[in-house]
């Protein structure tokens, strides 16, 4: 190799050598300008995990504060209709029934379980019956179970009646015609209102049932 060959050869390794240096240090500039990217994109995704998390805790306050105040609108319906029906109930049993004692006992527990009526009336003489009576804003099939459930129990709670012929006596704000006559196959006194007050609704014939009665 001559001396100009040897010289045009560390020239051509000194320019591959600066193009070398240049790529490099792009290639850097690269890398450095990604890695700022992705903390750009990191920092962004944590704000938005944070604004997020704020957010559905509104959006779980909102719901909570929802739920509180149609809770609170369903209590006072549910004692509105209880004012309404109590006076109608009061003459139902009275007349209806022969009911001469008139009880309002609400909740009365036994150890701890509880039961719930609105009224409960008797009839101490030759009759001696009692009628549980509840009044419901909606009628529905729980609320149903839940009153077939209390007459079921009933001389627990009140020994003093046991003896006694155990009627039902339901007051309905709102029902289907498919509720009341579930109600009514049930052998319990349906009242619903008319006007602004409540009378029985039972089909020509209907004898209530005994739920004192042992099953044959």
């Amino acid at each position: 190799m001559t001396d100009q060959e040897l010289k045009e050869l560390v020239a051509s390794l000194a320019v591959a050598q600066k193009e070398t240096d240049l790529r490099q240090k792009e290639t850097e500039r690269l890398v450095q300008e990604t890695s700022l990217q992705l903390r750009e994109t990191d920092r962004a995704v944590a704000e938005f995990r944070q604004s997020q998390s704020q957010a559905n805790e509104e959006l779980r306050e909102i719901i909570k504060e929802l739920k509180t105040q149609i809770g609170g609108l369903g209590n006072k319906f549910g004692e509105f209709s209880e004012g309404m029906a109590i006076p109608s109930l009061v003459e139902i049993l009275a007349k209806q029934f022969k009911a001469e004692q008139i009880i309002e006992p609400k909740q009365v527990r036994k150890g701890a379980d509880e039961i719930e009526l609105d009224l409960i009336g008797a009839s101490n003489g030759g009759a001696r019956l009692v009628v549980a009576a509840e009044v419901k804003s909606v009628l529905n099939v729980r609320e149903l179970k839940k009153f077939l459930r209390n007459l079921s129990r009933f001389f627990e709670f009140f020994p003093q009646f046991k003896g006694y012929k155990l009627y039902g006596v339901l007051a309905a704000v709102q029902s289907s015609k498919e509720m009341d006559r579930a109600a009514v196959a049930q052998g319990i006194g349906l009242a619903r209102m008319h006007g602004d007050i409540f009378r029985l609704k039972v089909p020509s014939g209907f004898r209530p049932k005994d739920f004192a009665a042992k099953p044959a």
